[in-house]
């Protein structure tokens, strides 16, 4: 569904966000201080717009409580951030996400009413960390503290076995959420007991991070 966004702050955070959001067909404000950040945004967003964002008379003037989420990429300063938030909410919009520079910046901003707080730097950080220290994880999604959900190569162990074979469940306590099939290219979600691997094959898999460091460690 088509939504309206505000980003404000259009560094390599907020740049790259506004840029895709336009990209998957949405409507994109991009506020920034920079002349020359807002002008290469100017084809890749709805509307970019050289302006204060800490000043709440601005954001009026462009609308921004029309927006269905907000986004504040804004960077050092951390005040300036924490001002954006406050304005925004008080202006009614309902989803308001924020990125944090720190912990005590990110409770602050929790405080303030933000609906989200991200930290890309430090996700960024523990993804790479993870690719480094299981390369059999292809990707990572953290969902709550000690579960994720990963993309997992299909361990050659696991070639011409059905789920039913690997008892993964039973032996590890992770479930498999969907299969990755490269050969044809689908992707079968909730797959059945009978379901036969193959070396192409790409697991999508839910359990608690300990498990899901022990099946990462199967060749």
């Amino acid at each position: 569904m088509k939504k309206r966004y505000a980003v404000i702050g259009l560094g390599r955070f907020g740049f790259h966000l506004t840029k895709s959001l336009y990209e998957k067909g949405h409507e994109v404000l991009a506020i920034d201080m920079s002349k020359d950040v807002v002008y290469k945004l100017k084809d890749f967003s709805t509307q970019a717009v050289v302006a204060n964002a800490t000043d709440r008379e601005t954001l009026e003037a462009l609308n921004v409580q029309d927006v269905d989420v907000a986004i504040v990429g804004l960077g050092s300063p951390l005040d300036h951030s924490i001002l954006v938030t406050l304005h925004l909410r008080e202006m009614g919009i309902k989803e308001i996400i924020v990125k944090a520079i720190t912990e005590e910046h990110g409770k602050i901003l929790q405080m303030l009413g933000a609906s989200e707080v991200i930290y890309p730097e430090k996700d960024m950080a523990l993804k790479l960390a993870t690719s480094l220290s299981t390369p059999n994880v292809m990707d990572h999604l953290p969902l709550m503290p000690g579960f994720s959900i990963v993309e997992l190569a299909i361990p050659n162990s696991f070639v011409g076995k059905t789920i039913k074979d690997l008892q993964l469940r039973n032996n590890y306590g992770v479930q498999i959420i969907a299969i990755k099939e490269l050969i044809p290219e689908r992707i079968t979600s909730m797959p059945t007991p009978d379901f036969v691997m193959k070396d192409s094959d790409t697991l999508v898999i839910m359990g608690s991070d300990e498990s899901l460091g022990e099946i990462s460690e199967i060749t």
